[in-house]
């Protein structure tokens, strides 16, 4: 994955320490049309956004952590570099998120807001999978 993030890093907005990593990863999710609270990760120490090729990145500082929506009572695993491919109302081809279904864990691929259903949240996994939320599970601090 260090790869993907040192190809896009040229021309991109990098930021480092947490709490401007946090803002500027929530600044970008609201510009977006997403929930604020869809990337609740902790200890960031990089953040970027390379506008001209839409990959945005976080490194966060320990190798994962996990993070249980309560509302919906979903966990999520987000790996130490989490990645993305971003467009209005959309992240696609995403790397380092995984949620749990039964006992498995399935990577999450695409996160999107239908443009008809502002209020739903679809989530898609690589094996296909798609599964829908309301919106207000994914605030921040939920």
């Amino acid at each position: 994955m260090a790869y993907q993030i040192e190809s896009h890093r040229s021309g991109a907005e990098v930021v480092t320490g947490d709490a401007i990593c946090k803002k500027k990863s929530i600044d970008l999710l609201e510009e977006l049309g997403l929930p604020k609270g869809l990337l609740p990760m902790e200890d960031i120490k990089e953040f970027g956004y390379n506008r001209a090729t839409g990959f945005m990145w976080l490194v966060q500082k320990k190798n994962k952590i996990e993070h249980t929506f309560r509302k919906i009572k979903q966990t999520v695993s987000y790996a130490a570099e989490v990645t993305a491919f971003v467009q209005k109302g959309k992240l696609q081809k995403i790397t380092g998120v995984k949620t749990k279904e039964l006992m498995l864990w399935l990577s999450v691929v695409e996160v999107y807001v239908p443009e008809a259903l502002p209020e739903k949240v679809t989530f898609k996994t690589g094996t296909g999978l798609s599964d829908s939320f309301d919106a207000t599970a994914f605030a921040l601090g939920e």
